[in-house]
């Protein structure tokens, strides 16, 4: 029932953006979570079984200067990781010119390259910072350092954009992360002008949903980077849909400390880069109330990002 069940909200709904499908998620996810814990099995048996033993994550790489992200690339290696992922701007980037950007991107990569060799992969997110001749621009200089993906080079919602620049870049794209649903996902990838992309399943329709945008995918040989925000919820669906669905690449590791650590009775182990799976039955967690009744909802605003003249940035 529980395809149903989507089913019978989203088309019955007038109004469809991605608020709705964000609760329709959480909602999705639960029920799954329930399903499996009746029948005593973990989800990604439900979903179709294993398709791997453990699910590969990335780390981040942090730092402002090259002796910083040398230094943070060099610490995740070391701590396992042969997948990374770097935002190639600083603070105050806002405030430079775009050859000022360019430039010192193409620096803080290049030092990340040379310090961890050919044999760690690495990813850019450049969080939609960047008009489409920047992006074309900044994505023909980095060509020789083997950049894995080229995330969010501007904002998808234009795909026709997005279009654009992959007419004119050798780097692999991958976007998605503010997709909810799988039309979008299905014209994006028609398109042919992604190699990887990025549904989060707290907002794409959660399993029932994320698992039809992966089997579109699978068809076109693209691959499924799912886009993860941070909860011990998140964490523990995600490594589940990873685990059934053979077009899975990768995703982020997001460890996890103080409260959300607190609300759940065990988190999922990340050893040598990968999470190991469990065989718990439903999503393998299981929330402890208590805990949870300490952090109650916080208020919190929105802080943006401008450009000298006050224009936004991001």
């Amino acid at each position: 029932m529980i395809e149903h069940h989507y089913q019978v909200v989203s088309r019955n709904t007038h109004f469809m953006g991605a608020a709705l499908s964000a609760a329709m998620s959480a909602v999705d996810i639960a029920l799954w979570d329930i399903l499996g814990k009746s029948l005593a099995v973990p989800v990604y048996q439900l979903l179709g079984g294993k398709c791997r033993e453990k699910v590969k994550v990335f780390e981040n790489v942090r730092g402002e200067t090259v002796q910083q992200v040398r230094a943070s690339a060099r610490q995740r290696v070391e701590q396992g990781f042969s997948s990374l992922r770097m935002t190639p701007f600083v603070s105050g980037f806002e405030q430079q010119t775009g050859t000022q950007n360019i430039s010192t991107a193409v620096e803080l990569v290049g030092a990340v390259r040379e310090e961890v060799g050919d044999g760690v992969d690495l990813g850019l997110e450049i969080h939609r910072n960047l008009r489409p001749e920047e992006a074309i621009a900044l994505a023909t200089e980095l060509e020789p350092l083997k950049i894995l993906y080229y995330e969010d080079p501007l904002a998808p919602e234009s795909i026709e954009a997005v279009e654009y620049i992959a007419k004119h870049i050798r780097l692999p794209i991958a976007t998605g992360e503010r997709f909810y649903n799988i039309y979008q996902f299905k014209d994006l990838i028609d398109r042919k002008v992604v190699s990887l992309i990025r549904p989060d399943l707290s907002l794409a329709g959660g399993f029932t949903q994320v698992k039809k945008v992966a089997a579109i995918a699978e068809a076109a040989f693209v691959g499924i980077f799912p886009h993860l925000m941070g909860s011990p919820v998140n964490n523990a669906a995600f490594a589940h849909l990873a685990a059934a669905i053979p077009n899975y690449t990768h995703t982020e590791h997001n460890a996890l400390t103080g409260p959300m650590a607190e609300i759940v009775d065990e988190q999922m182990a990340v050893e040598g880069g990968y999470r190991l799976l469990n065989d718990r039955p439903g999503i393998g967690i299981e929330i402890v109330e208590q805990a949870l009744a300490k952090y109650p909802y916080e208020r919190w605003a929105i802080k943006g990002s401008f450009h000298a003249d006050g224009s936004v940035a991001h």
